[in-house]
């Protein structure tokens, strides 16, 4: 598990954000709460989150419209969207617009959880992936550069 990790629930129900907390935070999870769209949006720009639980139907947006909202407030966080409607068309526009996974309620935790662990996960290696590209990047620019001040020779 992601040490700490911080988990966004953004649900209208209240008994939901409130029940998903209590289980997060009992497996360690920093988890905060929003019950519409707009408050998700605003709590996304403020601070940093792993991962974010997103309802499909929420009072002032469609949950796979918020994806591509807080792509642009928060770009590596992975979502997962919760919803009580599945449809064939909601999964596959869900997963168009950027969602990571697709959970249906009502919830069987112990599947909620394995996809948190594996969505954390995946979210790990892509950052060790990308610090290993800076860090082969910059070793190559170093050698340019280098190469750059030695005098070449004419013949």
């Amino acid at each position: 598990m992601v040490e700490n990790a911080r988990i966004l629930v953004v649900d209208d129900d209240e008994n939901i954000r409130k029940v998903l907390m209590m289980i997060l935070q009992d497996e360690g999870y920093n988890v905060d709460m929003a019950g519409t769209a707009k408050e998700a949006i605003e709590k996304t720009r403020k601070n940093f989150y792993n991962l974010a639980l997103i309802d499909v139907r929420l009072p002032d947006m469609e949950g796979i419209e918020l994806l591509t909202k807080v792509r642009d407030t928060t770009p590596r966080m992975r979502k997962i969207i919760i919803t009580g409607y599945p449809t064939i068309q909601n999964a596959i526009e869900a997963v168009n617009r950027g969602a990571d996974a697709y959970i249906l309620k009502p919830f069987d935790m112990t599947k909620v959880l394995t996809t948190i662990k594996e969505q954390l996960r995946k979210q790990q290696e892509e950052i060790r992936y990308s610090q290993e590209k800076v860090a082969e990047f910059i070793e190559t620019r170093v050698k340019e550069l280098e190469a750059e001040k030695i005098p070449q020779k004419r013949p």
